[in-house]
């Protein structure tokens, strides 16, 4: 939260033409939610001239309409159970149990970013996961990661601002063209995450795919010592797969499902420790290349469940939710998210009855 490879693991694509980019950009516009599933003030309680939890969720739903039941964001995703080998690499660094125990239990949610959970597989380049860690003291470690590298603002202002850009004119019902581009030309911090989408492809599955937590964290160990980190899930799958335009709308959860049913999947913890003088509390900025990695152990996926009816249905993926031995950065992002995610999550959670009872057990 960096694999400039395409997600199956051959070439890139040649980058895009300036015109194309600007296209692309309008209709990306929404996807750089993938991070957040909304951003605000913590709980809304700051001066109500700024901004808050209500008013993001608020215009994702404008932007992406209204779908009971479902997330406001990531709508469209699959529940997967499995666990946490820890490597014991990374016990120097911080006490947390996950580290420090041979084996976590974790339920997780692959999905796509954006609101609507019938939008077609292929119609964005980022797949995200997020994962939740029940140690056995009872302490959880929730993350949520997306397959972009960076973020492409640094602050929940400014990512509002880009959701009014691509929001529906009333006049038309379509988002102004111009905007968008506007926006990321009065935005240079954006240039690394527009670098990032100029080769940005929908990858063919989510097993081939590399996740970046984006937002750094602190690890703390048992002296109290910090390090700053950011940590990504490397795919041992590499093979690749048919092209994702031929594989119909909902290919995703279908490749999942074909490849657990041979056997688990699993992805690498790399964990990069800040040098000094890195930035902290920035999403939209990258770190150099030679920083230290430490491989934290493997991320075992065994199974699949439903979205609706599936364990990870209730779960608030809030980023915040760490245990001893990790602590969030002073990134605002991450406040906001926390901030956003539990606004979200009553709403949906309130309306699951709504759903009629086909779509409560099917896969959207």
């Amino acid at each position: 939260m960096v694999d400039r490879t395409s997600p199956s693991g051959g070439p890139q694509r040649p980058p895009l033409s300036a015109a194309s980019l600007m296209l692309r950009l309008t209709g990306i516009a929404v996807v750089v939610g993938a991070v957040a599933a909304a951003f605000a003030y913590v709980h809304g309680t700051f001066d109500p001239q700024r901004l808050t939890p209500k008013a993001l969720v608020d215009v994702l739903e404008k932007n992406n309409g209204v779908h009971p039941g479902f997330r406001r964001n990531h709508a469209k995703g699959v529940c997967v159970i499995g666990h946490f080998e820890s490597s014991g690499e990374v016990r120097e660094y911080s006490s947390a149990q996950v580290f420090n125990e041979p084996r976590t239990p974790v339920v997780g949610r692959f999905a796509l970013p954006a609101g609507n959970p019938y939008a077609p597989d292929n119609s964005v380049p980022i797949r995200s996961l997020a994962l939740r860690f029940t140690q056995t003291n009872g302490q959880q470690w929730r993350t949520g990661m997306n397959s972009m590298p960076v973020f492409p603002v640094g602050t929940p202002d400014a990512f509002y601002q880009l959701q009014q850009a691509q929001s529906p004119d009333p006049a038309t019902g379509k988002p102004d063209p111009t905007k968008v581009p506007a926006f990321f030309a009065a935005h240079p911090e954006a240039v690394p995450f527009l670098t990032w989408v100029k080769t940005a492809r929908p990858s063919a599955s989510y097993a081939t795919e590399t996740y970046n937590s984006i937002n750094a964290f602190y690890l703390v160990n048992s002296s109290g010592q910090k390090q700053a980190v950011r940590w990504s899930m490397a795919p041992m799958a590499r093979d690749s797969a048919p092209a994702a335009a031929e594989q119909g709308a909902d290919f995703l959860e279908r490749d999942l499902v074909q490849r657990l049913a041979e056997g688990p999947l699993r992805w690498q913890l790399n964990i990069t420790l800040a040098n000094p003088g890195d930035p902290v509390n920035d999403a939209s900025k990258v770190w150099p290349d030679g920083r230290k990695v430490l491989n934290a152990g493997t991320l075992v996926l065994e199974k699949t469940q439903p979205q609706l009816s599936g364990e990870c249905r209730d779960i608030n993926y809030d980023p915040l939710v760490l245990p001893s031995g990790i602590e969030g950065s002073e990134d605002p992002l991450l406040a906001a998210r926390s901030a956003g995610y539990a606004d979200s999550y009553l709403r949906r959670t309130s309306e699951v009855s709504q759903l009629p009872a086909t779509r409560q057990e099917a896969r959207p």
